[in-house]
């Protein structure tokens, strides 16, 4: 069911949605791979992505701080160079860079490109404003961190900028992470998708949520969302 708000959501997936981290199931097809990715634009499916910025400023597509859980490696994202991480693969490739994505795409679904901040915050804003410019698809950036999209706000204007809400944040840090970041989309939490606040945030700007993995929470997030970010049992 969508909202009440007047005009069209310029990252309107459809009925398919936002895969998350890519349409994947381990082991044949891993999360936030070109092959996942490839997998999403086949199934028509719109796209939800993480990214981590390496030492030397390359934005990479992934989701952990370190490559323990994907790559068997202790290698942590951020304080390592991509020549650094370049033994590392996730399903047998070398890890995506942002550039590899946006050239996968091309234009032919909206992404949410989900920031991951590991102390780099400043840095980040710089490396994907300059990673984005001339990339003519629909995007948004999203975090959780409200800093980061104030920064947004200030320095790049035209993104298009989404905070990410847990459950668990206060009421109090929500007004505040809110008034900070001026969001014009919402990704909630699946578990926090009933209740009222998310409704009266939704007569405003379009709210997305995450991570629907089974078919109750699919029920639930079709009811009080304006698109689903889905993996699992949770796909259309």
């Amino acid at each position: 069911m969508r909202s009440s708000r007047s005009g069209p959501d310029p990252l309107d997936p459809g009925r398919n949605g936002f895969a998350h981290r890519g349409l994947h199931r381990a082991p044949a097809i891993v999360e936030n791979t070109l092959v996942s990715f490839a997998a999403s634009l086949e199934l028509g499916a719109g796209i939800e992505c993480d990214l981590r910025l390496t030492a030397d400023d390359h934005i990479l597509v992934f989701h952990d701080a370190d490559a323990a859980r994907l790559c068997g490696s202790p290698d942590i994202i951020g304080q390592s160079t991509r020549a650094d991480l370049s033994h590392l693969t996730v399903g047998g490739q070398p890890l995506p860079t942002l550039a590899q994505l946006l050239t996968l795409v091309a234009g032919r679904a909206p992404m949410l490109l989900e920031v991951k901040i590991h102390g780099d915050m400043w840095r980040f804003g710089r490396a994907l404003v300059a990673a984005l410019d001339g990339y003519f698809g629909p995007y948004g950036v999203m975090s959780f961190d409200p800093r980061l999209l104030r920064w947004f706000k200030t320095n790049a204007p035209h993104m298009r900028r989404g905070l990410v809400i847990r459950d668990s944040l206060s009421s109090l840090k929500r007004w505040g992470a809110m008034k900070l970041a001026d969001p014009a989309f919402l990704a909630v939490d699946v578990a926090a998708i009933e209740r009222p606040w998310v409704a009266a945030a939704r007569a405003k700007m379009p709210v997305y949520t995450w991570t629907v993995r089974t078919g109750d929470d699919r029920r639930r997030a079709l009811l009080c969302a304006d698109a689903l970010i889905w993996e699992a049992d949770g796909r259309p």
